[in-house]
C-alpha cells in the first residue's frame, strides 16, 4: 500500500490517516479496499479497544472520491470499474455504521461526498471551528451517496431534502444539528484528546475535552426549509418558489438549476421511501446503489465530472430538463438491478419464499425477490419460467416448508380455496402474505385460518399495476400483527417503494378499495375534463401544464395522463395497451361498493364510478383496454 493511507496501531487504538492533504485527502478505491482490511483485523484484536480516523494536513478531513479514474474508464464505455469501486466502498460504508469497537473520527475543514462515508458514520463524530461537511452529489449527476441518504433522511424536517439537493454546506453546529457529527471539541484540543483515547480505550474522555457547540444557522431556518422543500416531486418544490417569492426561494432556485434534474428527482425519491419505514443504512446504500450502478450508461454523471473536474467549465448540459423532468426516468434509475445485490458484512441470511401465482405482476414481484438473493419457489396452474426462480409442481409444493408463502390471485373465491390448500402445509411461525386484490370478508377469513394454524397471516393488495412490479416501485398496504409485518416489510421493500402498515387483518384490503375507488372516480373526472378541453378548443399541452401544477392536480393526470403525448409517457402513448385494465379497474370498483353495502357506506360517486366502467367493459370497447382509455370514449361522446 502507498503512503496515501497510513495504518498503524498505538497503545489501545488502531490509527487511520488519510494522507493525501495535496488532494483534499480524496479516498481512491485501494484506500477504501485498505480501510475495510485494517477493520477486519481491529474487530479481531482483543489489545485495539476503538479506532481513530483522521485526515493530514490543514484543509480537509476528505473531500470526497477519486473520480478521475471513474471518468477516464467510464468514457472508454468501461463501467465495471466505477461499480465495482461503488459496492465495496458501499460495503465499507455499511460496516463502519455497524462496527463493533467505537469509530471516532475527527472531520476537519470539508468533509465531502466520500468522505461522509468513512467520517460520519462512525459511532463517535468529532466537529471542530474549520469544520465544513456536505453532500454535493446532484452537481456531478449523481445521488448523494455513501450511505449519505439514511443521513439525510434522519435529518429534522424536510432538512434533508434541503442539504441533498443544494449541497449546502453544514458548518459546525449545523453538522450536530442534521446528525452528521456529534461533539464539537476546539481543535486545538485534538491532539490531547487523540492522545487520552490512545493510552486509556475510553471515549469518555471525548466529553472531558468536548466544549459547546457554535449555534445551528440552519435550525434557525428549518421552518422555512420545511415549507419550501416538502413537496413530494421536484415539481412541488419548484412551483412552491413561484408561489412564495422569497430570497430564500430565489437562493435555492438557484443552485437547483445548475444541478442534474435526474439526480435531484431520484434524491428526493430516495429520501421518501427510506420515510416510509425506519431508515437503515443498507437500504439506503441498496437505493443509492441502483442509481450509480445506472450513472455512466443512462444518468448524466460523466457529463457532471466532465464539467466540475475535467474541463471545469462549470456548465454542464444535462439530458434532463429542471422543469420537465419524465418521473418514468426517475423510476428506471431506481429499479432492482437484475441479478446484483449488494453484499454487506454478517450479511442475513436469505429466506425460503414460495410465490404462489406468476402472472402479469406476481412474476416481476418474484424475479425481483429472486435478483435480490432470495431462495424463490413458485407455482402457477400456467406454466410460466421466471428468472431465478424455482419451479414447484403444485401449490403445496411450493409453500411446504417455506419462511414466506405469498400469493397473487384473481379473487377471493380462489385466495379461499388455495389458502384451504397451503396453509395446513406451512411451517408454525411463517408468514401468509396475500398481494391479490380481493373483498375484505375474503381476507378475515383466510387470516382467521392461518391464525388457528399458527401461521402469521398478512393481507398486502398493490398499487402501481405491471410497471411497477416490474421496476420495484409498488405500493403495498398492509394489514395483520406487527410482527408479520416487520417479518415482511424487507420483502415489500425489495418488491416496492413503500409499504404502510393499516392495521389489523383486512386493513390493507380496505385501503387498496378505498385508495381505487379514488382513482376510478379521478380518472373519470380527468377524462371529461380533458374531453370538455378538447370541445372548448382549449389545448391538452396547456391544459396539462395548468392541471399538473394547480389544485386540480391528481395522479391520474401528474403520473398517468390519459392523453396520448401529453406528460410523461403512459398506456396512452401506447394504443392503451394495458398497464392497468379497465377490467380490472371494475373489479375494484365493485368490490369497493360490496364493501360500502355491508358497511352502510354511502358512496354515490364511487357508485356511478362502477357504472361507468361496467358499461365501458362489458357493453363497449374497453375490455383489454387500459382504464385510461376512458378519454377517447367521453370524447367522441355527446351530452345526453
Amino acid at each position: 500500500m502507498t503512503q496515501d493511507i497510513l495504518i498503524t496501531t498505538q497503545g489501545q487504538a488502531g490509527r487511520i490517516t488519510l494522507n493525501r492533504p495535496d488532494a483534499l485527502n480524496a479516498l481512491s478505491y485501494e484506500m477504501c479496499l485498505a480501510i475495510e482490511d485494517a477493520l477486519l483485523a481491529w474487530g479481531r484484536d482483543p489489545d485495539v479497544a476503538l479506532v481513530i480516523i483522521e485526515g493530514a494536513g490543514d484543509r480537509a478531513f476528505c473531500a470526497g472520491g477519486d473520480i478521475s479514474e471513474m471518468y477516464r474508464t467510464g468514457i472508454a464505455g468501461e463501467y465495471e470499474y466505477g461499480r465495482q469501486f461503488w459496492r465495496d466502498e458501499y460495503r465499507l460504508n455499511a460496516f463502519m455504521a455497524s462496527y463493533p469497537k467505537p469509530i471516532v473520527s475527527f472531520l476537519h475543514g470539508f468533509t465531502m461526498g466520500g468522505g461522509v462515508g468513512v467520517g460520519c458514520h462512525g459511532s463517535h463524530r468529532i466537529v471542530c471551528e474549520t469544520s465544513q461537511i456536505a453532500m454535493p452529489e446532484c452537481g456531478i449527476g449523481l445521488v448523494p451517496d455513501v450511505g449519505g441518504t439514511y443521513l439525510l433522511a434522519s435529518a429534522p424536517g424536510r432538512l434533508g431534502e434541503y442539504l441533498g439537493l443544494t449541497a449546502t454546506r453544514m458548518k459546525t453546529g449545523d453538522a450536530i444539528y442534521a446528525g452528521f457529527a456529534d461533539s464539537f471539541v476546539p481543535q486545538d484540543k485534538w491532539d490531547l484528546l487523540k492522545a487520552a483515547l490512545i493510552t486509556t480505550g475510553e471515549v469518555t474522555a471525548i466529553e472531558e475535552y468536548s466544549a459547546p457547540a457554535p449555534e445551528s444557522e440552519l435550525a434557525k431556518q428549518q421552518e422555512q426549509i420545511n415549507r419550501y422543500f416538502g413537496g413530494e416531486r421536484l415539481g412541488d418544490i419548484l412551483n412552491g418558489f413561484a408561489a412564495m417569492p422569497s430570497d430564500f426561494a430565489d437562493a435555492s432556485l438557484k443552485v437547483l438549476k445548475r444541478n442534474d434534474p435526474l439526480a435531484m428527482g431520484a434524491t428526493l425519491e430516495i429520501l421518501h421511501r427510506l420515510r416510509m419505514g425506519t431508515p437503515t443504512i443498507e437500504k439506503a446504500l441498496e437505493l443509492e446503489y441502483r442509481f450509480t450502478h445506472r450513472a455512466h450508461e443512462d444518468g448524466d454523471f460523466l457529463e457532471g465530472i466532465r464539467a466540475a473536474i475535467i474541463d471545469k467549465d462549470r456548465n454542464p448540459q444535462w439530458t434532463r430538463k429542471l422543469e420537465a423532468l419524465p418521473l418514468v426516468d426517475v423510476s428506471k434509475m431506481l429499479r432492482p438491478i437484475p441479478g446484483i445485490k449488494l453484499q454487506f458484512h454478517q450479511e442475513e441470511t436469505a429466506m425460503k419464499i414460495g410465490f404462489i401465482g406468476l402472472g402479469n405482476m406476481g412474476g416481476h414481484m418474484a424475479r425481483n425477490l429472486a435478483s435480490a438473493g432470495h431462495d424463490v419457489t413458485g407455482f402457477d396452474t400456467a406454466d410460466v419460467s421466471i428468472e431465478g426462480v424455482s419451479k414447484a409442481g403444485t401449490a403445496v409444493e411450493a409453500a411446504k416448508g417455506m419462511d414466506v408463502v405469498i400469493t397473487m390471485l384473481p379473487n377471493g373465491a380462489i385466495l379461499r380455496a388455495v389458502a384451504d390448500e397451503i396453509l395446513p402445509v406451512m411451517s408454525a411461525g411463517a408468514v401468509f402474505a396475500d398481494c391479490s386484490t380481493v373483498d375484505v370478508e375474503s381476507a378475515r377469513a383466510v387470516a382467521e385460518k392461518a391464525q388457528a394454524l399458527g401461521v402469521m397471516p398478512v393481507d398486502a393488495p398493490v398499487s402501481g399495476g405491471v410497471g411497477g412490479a416490474d421496476a420495484g416501485t409498488l405500493t403495498f398496504m398492509v394489514g395483520g400483527s406487527a410482527e408479520a409485518f416487520d417479518k415482511t416489510k424487507p420483502l415489500f421493500d425489495i418488491m416496492g417503494q413503500k409499504a404502510v402498515h393499516c392495521g389489523p387483518s383486512g386493513n390493507g384490503q380496505a385501503a387498496k378499495i378505498c385508495n381505487n375507488m379514488i382513482l376510478g372516480v379521478t380518472m373519470i373526472a380527468t377524462c371529461e375534463a380533458f374531453a370538455l378541453a378538447d370541445k372548448l378548443g382549449l389545448d391538452r399541452q396547456a391544459m396539462f401544464d395548468v392541471v399538473s401544477t394547480s389544485s386540480g392536480a391528481s395522479w391520474s393526470i401528474n403520473a398517468y395522463c390519459p392523453a396520448p403525448g401529453v406528460g410523461p409517457t403512459s398506456p396512452s402513448d401506447n394504443d392503451y395497451k394495458p398497464g392497468f385494465a379497465a377490467e380490472l379497474m371494475l373489479k375494484d370498483l365493485r368490490l369497493s361498493q360490496d364493501a360500502a353495502t355491508s358497511a352502510d357506506a354511502d358512496t354515490p360517486m364511487g357508485q356511478l364510478a362502477a357504472e361507468q366502467y361496467r358499461q365501458f367493459v362489458e357493453d363497449e370497447d374497453g375490455q383489454g383496454r387500459d382504464f385510461s382509455a376512458m378519454l377517447p370514449r367521453f370524447v367522441s361522446r355527446r351530452r345526453s
